[in-house]
């Protein structure tokens, strides 16, 4: 691999992940959900668990992206 298709995988993995997280942030908070909340309760865990769900879906995402472009550039 050189360096241009290493900086861009690093790149949408990031972009993908901090989306997704932000995504299912926000989702949390439309719910009521606050993982900034004191202590560990139903909230706080309900919120944290929305977060990397919505990390590990937009890196998911990120990576199937990747993927098809790299498809599109062998055709």
């Amino acid at each position: 691999m050189n360096q241009k298709s290493l900086l861009l995988e690093g790149l949408s993995d990031a972009i993908g992940f901090m989306g997704g997280a932000l995504l299912g942030y926000w989702i949390g908070r439309l719910l009521g959900l606050d993982i900034f909340a004191e202590g560990y309760g139903n909230s706080a865990i309900g919120g944290i668990v929305l977060v990397g769900l919505g990390g590990g879906l937009g890196l998911q995402l990120a990576r199937r992206w990747r993927k098809r472009q790299k498809a599109k550039e062998e055709s």
